[in-house]
C-alpha cells in the first residue's frame, strides 16, 4: 500500500495501518533516540513516547513536511525532554585512572554511564554502523543537548538547514552555528571510525584478531594479550568507577585480579564492533556465568580501549543466556 494511502487510512484510526506505516522508521527512529541519550533504555522510553505522540496527532499532519521529518521532529523533541531532566551519559574515564588493582570500588548510579547498542540489521549501512559506535556517541554527550540534536540532524540524518531550523524551532542561522559549535568540539575528541578499521583488518583480519584476543583471554596469556593492545590501551568497566590507562596497567589488573577465574568468551558485535559476551567461573564445580559484555574500540589495528559493561540489565537486551558460554557461530 502506498504510503499516501496508509496515512490516509491510519488517520481514520487504523491501527494496523499506523504500524505498517511507522515500520520502515522505527529501528532508524530508535537509533536516533539512542544517539541523542547513550541509553537503550532511554531511548526505548523516547521511541514509545514517539510512536504514542504520533499516533495521537497524526489526525492534524497534513503533509507539509515528509513523514520522516515528522517523524524525527517528534522523536528530537522527547529526546529533548528527557535529556532536560535525566543526567547525561558519560564514560568512566571522566574520573582519574586507578593505580590499585585491589580497590575498584564500588558500583556507581551516578553519573549515569554510556550503555551499549544491541547488534543492528545486518544489512545496516556503512554510515549506519559507524553512527552508533560507542565513541562516537560517547562524543555526542559531551555537546549540549540542542547542539547534539543539530549535529545528529544534519550530519547523521542529512536533513537540510531550513527543515532542522523547522524540526528544532529555530533559525537557519542558529542551526548554522550550533553546527560549527558541535563540530568544533568533535573535532577535538578524534573519534576514530571502527568501521573503517574493520574494513581495513578484512575478514580475515578480524576473525584472526578475534580469534587471538579469545585465545589470550581464555588462556590468561599476558604475551599475547600484549601483542594485541596499543600501548595506550585503556580499560573500563562501567559501572565501576576504576578505569586503567596504558597497556602495562592493563595487564597488570588482568594478571593480577581479572584472571584469578577461568574465562569463556562468545564472539558478538555491538554499536558495530568487535565485541564478547565473557563468561567467568567462579568455582571448580560452578558453571559459567555471564560476567561481563566487552565492547572493543580498534585503532591501527591495534585494541585502544576496552569497555567492560558489567550491569545484567544490558545483557538482557543482547539476549545473552545468563548462566552458560552457548556455542554460538561468530559473527566474524
Amino acid at each position: 500500500m502506498p504510503e499516501a494511502d496508509m496515512i490516509a487510512a491510519a488517520q481514520r484510526g487504523n491501527e494496523v495501518a499506523f504500524e505498517q506505516l511507522v515500520a520502515a522508521y522505527r529501528s532508524g527512529l530508535h537509533a536516533h533516540c539512542y544517539r541523542m541519550l547513550g541509553s537503550v533504555h532511554d531511548a526505548d522510553d523516547a521511541l514509545q513516547e514517539t510512536l504514542l505522540a504520533a499516533w495521537r496527532g497524526l489526525g492534524g499532519f497534513e503533509g507539509r513536511s515528509s513523514l520522516r521529518s515528522w517523524l524525527y521532529r517528534i522523536a528530537t523533541h522527547a529526546c529533548l525532554r528527557l535529556a532536560a531532566i535525566r543526567r547525561r551519559r558519560a564514560v568512566p574515564d571522566l574520573l582519574p585512572a586507578c593505580a590499585d588493582v585491589t580497590d575498584l570500588g564500588d558500583m556507581m548510579t551516578e553519573p549515569s554511564w554510556l550503555e551499549p547498542y544491541p547488534p543492528m540489521d545486518p544489512e545496516a549501512r556503512y554510515a549506519e554502523l559507524e553512527n552508533v559506535e560507542l565513541a562516537f556517541v560517547a562524543a555526542l554527550q559531551q555537546l549540549p543537548a540542542r547542539q547534539r540534536a543539530v549535529l545528529i540532524l544534519r550530519e547523521v540524518l542529512q536533513f537540510p538547514a531550513i527543515e532542522v531550523a523547522q524540526i528544532l524551532n529555530q533559525s537557519v542561522a542558529s542551526v548554522n552555528s550550533s553546527l560549527q559549535r558541535a563540530r568544533k568540539t568533535m573535532a577535538a575528541s578524534q573519534v576514530p571510525s571502527q568501521q573503517a578499521e574493520l574494513a581495513a583488518l578484512g575478514d580475515r583480519g578480524r576473525r584472526e584478531l578475534v580469534g587471538a584476543f579469545v585465545r589470550a583471554w581464555e588462556e590468561a596469556d599476558v604475551r599475547a594479550m600484549v601483542t594485541l593492545l596499543a600501548e595506550d590501551a585503556r580499560f573500563s568497566m562501567p559501572p565501576l568507577p576504576a578505569w586503567f590507562d596504558g597497556q602495562a596497567a592493563v595487564t597488570t589488573f588482568m594478571t593480577e585480579r581479572m584472571w584469578d577465574t577461568p574465562w569463556r568468551l562468545v564472539p558478538i558485535t555491538a554499536n558495530g564492533q568487535i565485541a564478547f559476551a565473557c563468561y567467568q567461573q567462579q568455582g571448580n564445580d560452578e558453571p559459567f556465568r555471564l560476567g561481563a559484555l566487552n565492547v572493543v574500540t580498534l585503532r591501527h589495528g591495534h585494541i585502544a580501549e576496552l569497555t567492560g559493561f558489567l550491569d545484567p540489565a544490558i545483557y538482557r537486551r543482547f539476549g545473552l543466556d545468563a548462566m552458560s558460554p552457548a556455542l554460538a557461530v561468530s559473527p566474524y
